[in-house]
């Protein structure tokens, strides 16, 4: 993206001269050098059976409709006298039992901004949304009378005025594009670089211990996450269909084009060049072979509970075998291979530590070569369809918010959860839940240097591969993502949650709506049930967002259980220490790897990734891709948390359905405030990671 030009096309006068201030020192080197126009190709129930009675499993008829907010054109204002909902709320509308929402493509509704056939405007148009979501939650934003949201910027004495397509009360909003109060309209709209200097601004002049340099920061990093999506955005309006061989859980890995809804910079990853982003990332489809070294076993940490047929597998004899015959034939003897992600190995090369250990004959650099990896969401997890084994990998990029390196602790607890659950806890899930389970982490490597102790960058988890080529796991983050439909014009989206939906509303001839909200149910049935399960029986809550949780499909696209992933996201219980402990007796649970945390603070943690991420999240979904009614759903997810709460079906009993359903307001991650802190959400106590807002409770309200 070409920083000056945008910022050239924007507002003229006072305001848009110090809004060009803002934009032009902040952007990196890097980031004008590549995104230049041309590069970007322009010239600028609980387990409802199917066909039950809906109203039934609810309680009773809906008595709220979602109403999108009308759409004659991407950047208008509902039409006067059209009713638009007040913050927080939903407008009523007479009771239906099944609404249907407009879909885009029907008269009186525009084009969604994100379809817009030039790719660069429409990766932009995503990255404005991102950041408005974020700010409206953030900061408590609402709509005004007329419909439209205004934001207040005091810092340079403005407006902003933003056009609202769709407003969801969890927070899952559709947006136009904003402009400066006064504009003439024949003004260029803002672009994402622009809004970014303005809420940077705006957030450092009401927070005094918000430094302006991290609002220079966040504008390089929008710039850099705009610049990506159009070419991840691009390259799949080329090629939309999934490729034979891929399976449906790598394919769902590769479908965040536009990455998380309600973060600042989804794909911002700074330090990788435009040929290293179209090799290693999942949205590109990448693939590559790994970087080898050979490790003199002198040097060499790592730790395994990994079992076949009963009998244990040491970490080495993993290694190898995950290495394959490249590596194999190159390791000098009493040396094991260990994997790196190639622009991993080129950054380690220049450190001190390293450097002595390939010169005193302790480690060997292999290069890179043998069987091609595949990145997952998360870009540093690799895999290969059908192969026995992951490799979480260390990676010093920043990804969003965070670089990606293993800490030593996060390995330690891999390993420890995967024994906890072997202890007869993880026999006693399935007994009650057997659709669901725990992606294990059974192993790891390291290298450890002599008299000093951990060598930072070379940490890697060995993954149990749980995933048959065919098997339809996916994780929700990907089902609710929009990607290129591959039936159609090319810069149509479409999410497979819609396709499952859809589908199963022709061959069951049932309106969308009830068929998403049995879908719904079902989820929470198979997928939230057993994660409520497992922090009420045994004290361990899972850090269950939507890019950790997987769900599994069956043949129709019904959910039917499903798998978390994660060693950074185990929270074990200060107050179950004691019945812990017991499950390893001698073993010093928690200690090591960290993972015993206060009670209220899980509560917090849990209720954000499970109950606002991840069921929030997918109830923002249905909504704003027109599938359902966002109160229905709401209502559903009441009726579940009251019978969770209360036992019902003989359930042991986690603390956090009723606090979703008791409590006022949440308290909810602050993607955008996190980063204007320049905060590493990765490092530090779990209670000073990121910076939390509070949020009213749409449970409860």
């Amino acid at each position: 993206m070409n920083v000056r030009s945008e910022a050239e096309g924007a507002p003229k006068g006072p305001v848009r001269k110090r809004l060009a201030r803002l934009i032009e020192p902040a952007v990196p080197r890097q980031a004008r050098r590549a995104g230049r126009p041309e590069e970007l190709g322009t010239s600028s129930g609980y387990g409802l059976p199917s066909g039950a009675p809906l109203a039934d499993a609810l309680g009773g008829p809906s008595a709220y409709t979602s109403v999108p907010v009308p759409r004659q054109a991407a950047d208008a204002r509902p039409a006067p006298g059209t009713a638009v909902p007040p913050p927080g709320r939903e407008v009523a509308a007479p009771p239906q039992a099944h609404p249907e929402p407009a879909a885009a493509g029907q008269p009186g509704v525009a084009a969604d901004p994100l379809e817009h056939p030039q790719v660069p405007v429409a990766a932009d148009a995503a990255g404005v949304e991102s950041l408005l979501r974020c700010w409206v939650r953030e900061t408590g934003a609402g709509l005004a009378p007329d419909g439209t949201l205004r934001l207040p910027l005091d810092a340079i004495g403005a407006t902003l005025v933003v056009p609202v397509r769709y407003w969801s009360p969890v927070g899952y909003h559709r947006f136009g594009r904003p402009r400066l109060e006064g504009e003439s309209d024949s003004a260029p709209p803002m672009n994402a670089v622009a809004l970014a200097a303005l809420l940077g601004r705006e957030a450092a002049h009401a927070a005094a211990d918000a430094p302006e340099a991290e609002s220079a920061a966040l504008v390089g990093r929008v710039a850099d996450s705009v610049q990506r999506t159009a070419q991840f955005l691009a390259d799949r309006r080329t090629c939309p269909r999934v490729p034979d061989g891929t399976g449906p859980f790598l394919a769902g890995e590769q479908a965040l084009l536009f990455g998380h809804p309600l973060h600042p910079t989804p794909k911002s990853r700074e330090g990788l060049s435009e040929a290293e982003s179209r090799a290693f990332s999942p949205e590109t489809r990448g693939r590559f072979p790994l970087h080898w070294m050979a490790a003199d076993r002198s040097v060499l940490a790592g730790e395994s509970a990994w079992t076949e047929r009963g009998r244990p597998v040491a970490a080495d004899d993993l290694a190898t075998r995950v290495a394959g015959p490249w590596p194999a034939r190159r390791l000098p003897a009493g040396t094991v291979p260990v994997p790196l992600h190639p622009w991993q190995a080129r950054e380690l090369r220049h450190l001190p530590e390293v450097t002595q250990l390939l010169e005193s004959g302790l480690l060997h650099d292999l290069g890179q070569g043998g069987e091609l990896w595949y990145p997952t969401s998360s870009v540093r997890t690799v895999t290969q369809p059908g192969g026995t084994a992951m490799l979480k990998l260390s990676l010093g990029l920043r990804i969003t918010n965070s670089r990606r390196e293993n800490l030593r602790k996060e390995l330690l607890r891999g390993v420890e959860v995967h024994r906890v659950l072997r202890s007869g806890l993880g026999q006693e899930w399935r007994a009650a839940h057997p659709g669901f389970d725990i992606v294990r982490d059974p192993a790891w490597l390291g290298i450890d240097v002599p008299g000093t102790g951990r060598l930072p960058g070379f940490d890697t988890v060995i993954r149990h591969n749980p995933f048959g080529p065919e098997d339809d796991a996916v994780c929700v983050a990907g089902l609710t993502a929009p990607v290129p439909a591959a039936d159609g014009p090319p810069e149509t989206l479409r999410s497979r949650l819609q396709d499952v939906v859809e589908t199963l509303a022709q061959r069951t001839g049932r309106p969308r709506t009830a068929v998403a909200a049995e879908w719904f149910l079902r989820y929470l049935d198979v997928v939230v049930r057993p994660v409520l399960w497992l922090d009420g029986h045994a004290g361990i809550a899972l850090e269950a967002h939507q890019q950790n949780t997987l769900v599994l499909l069956d043949a129709d696209g019904w959910p039917t259980g499903g798998r978390y992933r994660d060693n950074q996201g185990y929270y074990f219980r200060t107050s179950r220490r004691a019945e812990l402990e017991q499950r390893l007796p001698g073993a010093r649970v928690g200690e090591a790897s960290d993972t015993f945390v206060a009670d209220d603070v899980i509560d917090e943690r849990f209720a954000y990734y499970l109950g606002i991420n991840n069921v929030l999240g997918l109830i923002g979904a249905f909504g704003s891709q027109q599938l359902a009614d966002e109160q229905l759903l709401l209502a559903a997810f009441r009726r579940f948390l009251e019978r969770a709460a209360a036992g019902t079906d003989g359930e042991p009993v986690s603390p956090l359905p009723r606090l979703l359903l008791e409590a006022g307001s949440l308290r909810c991650k602050a993607n955008l405030l996190t980063r204007l802190h320049g905060m590493d959400e990765l490092v530090g106590p779990v209670d000073t990671q990121s910076v939390y807002v509070t949020l009213s409770n749409p449970l409860a309200h």
